[in-house]
C-alpha cells in the first residue's frame, strides 16, 4: 500500500528538542468547483507550464500520530500542496485538544530551482563546464549576474558571458532553500507522548466537473425516444501535491467564497496523465446543508499534475425522452422599458427550427440522483457499421431529482420556418397597437412532426390575443407557444393577432 510522504519533525534550535517521525493514519480530500459547465479549455488539463488558472479549490484533511514532548516543540510538516492558503491551516490534537496549541506558524515556500541556486551564489566562486565542439572546457570564476545568462569574472580578471544552459557545478546546497513547501509550527504541549493530530487546510489548483454521455434511440414516433445515460466525474489536480488513498468527496452547489483580486496563479504541470478508476463501488450522494455531497465509496489516489475520470453512477438504460422541435422566429427581439411602437422592430426572422431532447430525472426512469452541473453529449448508433456518431452537445445546471433536463441539440435540417408581420397599427389616442403575425412551417421529412412555435410578445407588458389560427399556451408573462402538427412533405401556417394597450 502506497504511503503518503512522511511528516518530518526536527529540532531547529537547542531550545526545541528533536521529535520523532509522525505516522500518516488517514487523509480526506473534499473538492469544490467554480467551473462553468462546458467552459474549461483543453489547456487546463493538457499540461505545460503556466496555463489557465484551475477554477476550483479543495479542503485537505490529514490525521497523523505525532510524538510530542512536554513544553515547546518544533514541527515541520512537509507534505502540503504548493498552492495552500496558509491562513486556512488548522492544527489540532485529538488526544489533548485543550492542552496542545500552536503558538506560531511559518509557511516556507522558497523552493529550490536552478535560477535560485545561481542567485544564491552571486559574488561567490563557481565552476562551469562548456562544450566546445567535441570537447568540454572547464573553468572557474566569480559569478557576477544571472540576468539573461551567466556573467562570470575569470581568475585573470576578464569577463565572460555564458548561456543559462551552461553546465554549472556548485560546491554545496546553499541555505534558505527547500525542496518542498513546508509548514513549521511552534507547538506547546502540556502532555508528553504520542498524540493523534489532525491537520486541515484549503488549497487552490484543483477542481472537478461532471460529464454526461448519452446514447440516443428513436422511439415509436417522431417525437419519442430513449436514452442511455452515463455520468462521469473529471478531476484536474495542479495543486502541487498528490493525495494517496484519500477519502474523496465532491461538493455540488453554489458555495459562496470571495475571490481575491487579480488572476490566480496556475501551478506548473508536467505532462498530462490520464487514469481511469475501475470499481463496482461508485459515489454515494446525500444532501449537505443547501448543497449535495458525493462521497466515493473507495479510497482514491489523485496524483499531482493529472486529469482523472471516475464513474459518477452506473449507466441508466432506456430512459424515456421526448424530442421537441421549437421555432423561435423573433428570438433577438427583447422587451422595451416603454411600448415598442416602431413597426420594424422585431420583424427580422430566422429560418432555423431548433431541436431539443428532454427527460425527467426520476427514479422510475432509472435516474433520480441529483445531477451536478456539467457538459452533456449525445450520440446515436449508425446501424450501417455499428458506430456511435456525435449528434449534439449542451450544458446543464445543477438539476435536483424529479426535475426535467432539457438538451439543445442543434437545428433541424428538413424542417424550416418563416415569420412575417402581416399588419401593424398604432392608435396613439387610445394608446393601443395591434399586430398580426404569420408563421409558415414546412416539413420535408418522410413523417409528420409537431413544432412548438414560440412567440415573445415583446412590444409591451399588457397584451391580449384577439385572433388565432391555433390554440396556444401561456409560458410566462410575455411568452406564448403554439403547437403545430405538420404532415410529411406539407406546410402549416400559424397566424395570430395581438393587441397591446398602455
Amino acid at each position: 500500500m502506497k504511503r503518503q510522504a512522511t511528516l518530518m519533525i526536527a529540532a531547529l534550535t537547542a531550545a526545541f528538542p528533536a521529535i520523532a517521525q509522525t505516522e500518516n493514519t488517514g487523509q480526506a480530500l473534499t473538492i469544490y468547483s467554480t467551473a462553468r459547465p462546458g467552459a474549461l479549455p483543453p489547456e487546463l488539463y493538457r499540461g505545460g507550464a503556466g496555463g489557465p488558472a484551475v477554477p476550483g479549490y479543495a479542503v485537505v484533511s490529514q490525521q497523523r500520530d505525532l510524538a510530542l514532548v512536554r513544553g515547546r516543540n518544533n514541527v515541520r510538516f512537509t507534505d502540503v500542496a504548493a498552492l495552500i492558503d496558509p491562513t486556512t491551516v488548522l492544527f489540532e490534537s485529538l488526544t489533548d485538544a485543550v492542552g496542545t496549541r500552536v503558538i506560531e506558524q511559518n509557511f516556507q515556500f522558497d523552493l529550490v530551482s536552478s535560477q535560485k541556486l545561481l542567485e544564491k551564489y552571486i559574488d561567490r566562486r563557481i565552476s562551469v563546464d562548456q562544450i566546445r565542439g567535441s570537447d568540454t572546457e572547464s573553468f572557474s570564476g566569480t559569478l557576477l549576474s544571472t540576468a539573461g545568462g551567466i556573467v562570470l569574472k575569470r581568475d585573470d580578471g576578464s569577463i565572460q558571458t555564458l548561456p543559462h544552459n551552461a553546465g554549472v557545478r556548485l560546491p554545496e546546497l546553499p541555505g534558505g532553500l527547500i525542496t518542498r513547501p513546508t509548514l513549521v509550527w511552534d507547538v506547546n504541549a502540556s502532555r508528553a507522548g504520542n498524540h493523534a493530530t489532525r491537520v486541515s487546510y484549503q488549497t487552490t489548483g484543483i477542481t472537478w466537473w461532471a460529464d454526461y454521455n448519452l446514447t440516443y434511440q428513436e422511439g415509436s414516433d417522431a417525437n419519442s425516444c430513449r436514452l442511455d445515460v452515463g455520468a462521469w466525474v473529471s478531476i484536474v489536480n495542479k495543486s502541487g501535491a498528490s493525495y494517496t488513498d484519500a477519502k474523496l468527496k465532491l461538493v455540488a452547489g453554489d458555495v459562496h467564497r470571495p475571490q481575491p483580486q487579480g488572476r490566480a496563479y496556475a501551478a506548473p504541470a508536467a505532462q498530462r496523465a490520464m487514469a481511469m478508476e475501475m470499481s463496482d463501488k461508485g459515489f454515494e450522494e446525500k444532501s449537505f446543508f443547501e448543497y449535495h455531497l458525493y462521497t466515493l465509496s473507495r479510497p482514491a489516489t489523485i496524483a499531482d499534475n493529472s486529469s482523472q475520470q471516475m464513474e459518477l453512477f452506473p449507466a441508466a438504460r432506456g430512459v424515456a425522452c421526448e424530442k421537441t422541435l421549437v421555432y423561435y422566429g423573433a428570438a433577438d427581439a427583447r422587451p422595451y422599458g416603454s411600448p415598442a411602437t416602431d413597426r420594424n422592430y422585431g420583424i427580422q426572422s430566422n429560418r432555423k427550427v431548433d431541436v431539443y431532447l428532454g427527460f425527467k430525472n426520476a427514479k422510475e426512469q432509472n435516474m433520480g440522483m441529483p445531477l451536478p452541473a456539467g457538459r452533456i453529449r449525445v450520440s446515436k448508433l449508425d446501424s450501417a457499421d455499428q458506430t456511435l456518431e456525435f449528434i449534439g452537445e449542451d450544458v446543464i445546471d445543477h438539476t435536483p431529482r424529479n426535475e426535467n433536463v432539457l438538451i439543445k441539440m442543434g437545428a433541424a435540417f428538413d424542417v424550416i420556418g418563416e415569420r412575417r408581420q402581416v399588419s401593424f397599427n398604432v392608435d396613439t389616442s387610445r394608446k393601443t397597437m395591434t399586430e398580426e403575425i404569420e408563421v409558415k412551417l414546412r416539413n420535408q421529412k418522410k413523417e409528420a412532426v409537431t413544432v412548438m412555435v414560440k412567440e415573445n410578445l415583446y412590444r409591451w407588458t399588457n397584451w391580449q390575443i384577439t385572433g388565432k389560427s391555433h390554440d396556444y399556451r401561456k409560458n410566462d408573462a410575455r411568452t406564448i407557444t403554439f403547437p403545430a402538427r405538420i404532415a410529411a412533405g406539407a406546410e402549416t401556417t400559424v397566424r395570430y393577432t395581438v393587441t397591446y394597450n398602455w
